[in-house]
């Protein structure tokens, strides 16, 4: 028969059994976690865990992108969720209604509210918007970082040099400078490209993110003759865009294109004789046309680049780059076009029509 311990013995053991955790409410509103997840190049998921003492009744995700503005500019997501003290909630930016460049940077934080009045407002995190289906290598310069996946160093190290050759450029003939870093993804082929991005055209090879000093374009090593053109292209967009960016600056098309082209080096081959045909016979597009977007018909897009191309040669060689970048800072200021023509050059948007008509049948006439 087994003895019965004594009363006292048992309280003691008793007191001496290990006791479990107790679990308390929170006193304060607490951010438990917050994370992103970016799903290139279609979404990034900010997800928000939260506990208080009283019920959550507010969540919002406040975020800034780096990219030019006129004004600091914060945005605000409000996510899915029923008030409770324990709470766990996302927010998904779907890229098909406003999408960011690769290598885009988005700085963000939660702001939150429970029914007693405390508000938490997390530190700010910042989170970039990479394409991950590559390992990037990276090579940079004072202005440009070129970021590549295929082919060598020598490879990278031409693109870069191409690309500080077409700033230096833009620098003398235009006068503008960059005046901020830049960053160019260079991607195997145009498949590649498109395939980061969410709505690309069928012909899109190359992409000039002008707001966030971001350009993508696809070019292999064995197409540095196509895209060494292509590069400068979409290099002087984006330097011409930030030099005339502000709530009143508006380039024209012609303006816009030309330049780029003019940057690209000589025209070819093709170009002048599908200038100098439509010349011939009267079939040459007026600069009030091509100060809008380019027409959607093949033939006519190719004119249109083509005269782009021919009237700011004929600007810069006539008037030479002081007048050229004076355009630019007259229409950053908010001149219409018409008038900056007359304050660059003496002629409005007609007179330089006519100037550059005149000389376009000389050259014919020579040819």
């Amino acid at each position: 028969m087994r003895r019965l311990l004594p009363a006292a013995l048992l309280a003691l053991c008793c007191l001496l059994l290990p006791l479990a955790p107790a679990v308390s409410a929170p006193d304060s509103l607490e951010v438990l976690s917050s994370t992103v997840e970016a799903q290139f190049p279609l979404s990034l998921v900010f997800s928000v865990e939260a506990e208080s003492a009283s019920t959550i009744m507010d969540i919002r995700l406040l975020y800034q992108v780096d990219k030019m503005n006129y004004a600091e500019v914060t945005s605000e997501a409000w996510p899915p969720f029923e008030a409770s003290t324990v709470v766990s909630t996302s927010w998904t930016w779907d890229m098909r209604r406003a999408s960011l460049p690769p290598g885009a940077d988005v700085t963000y934080w939660w702001k939150l509210r429970d029914s007693s009045g405390a508000v938490v407002e997390t530190a700010p995190e910042l989170v970039s918007f990479d394409d991950d289906r590559f390992e990037w290598r990276a090579l940079e310069s004072p202005d440009v970082t070129i970021l590549w996946y295929s082919g060598d160093e020598a490879f990278a190290g031409e693109l870069l040099d191409v690309c500080e050759e077409a700033i230096e450029t833009l620098a003398v003939d235009v006068g503008t400078r960059v005046d901020r870093h830049i960053d160019i993804y260079i991607y195997r082929s145009s498949t590649d490209l498109r395939q980061a991005m969410v709505y690309p055209q069928e012909w899109t090879g190359g992409v000039a993110f002008t707001e966030y000093g971001i350009v993508a374009i696809g070019i292999g090593p064995g197409d540095m003759d196509w895209g060494t053109r292509a590069l400068r292209h979409e290099l002087t967009h984006l330097v011409v865009h930030a030099a005339v960016f502000s709530p009143f600056g508006r380039l024209p098309t012609w303006l816009d294109e030309g330049l780029a082209m003019h940057n690209e080096g000589e025209a070819s081959e093709s170009f002048e004789s599908l200038l100098y045909a439509a010349a011939g016979q009267d079939a040459l597009l007026s600069l009030r046309t091509l100060s809008g977007p380019f027409s959607s018909d093949t033939a006519k897009a190719y004119l249109s680049y083509a005269e782009s191309h021919s009237v700011v040669q004929y600007l810069l060689e006539e008037y030479g780059s002081t007048a050229m970048h004076d355009l630019l800072m007259y229409l950053k200021d908010g001149e219409t076009v018409d008038d900056a023509l007359m304050m660059s050059f003496g002629l409005g948007i007609d007179g330089v029509e006519a100037a550059w008509r005149a000389s376009v049948m000389e050259e014919l006439a020579r040819a």
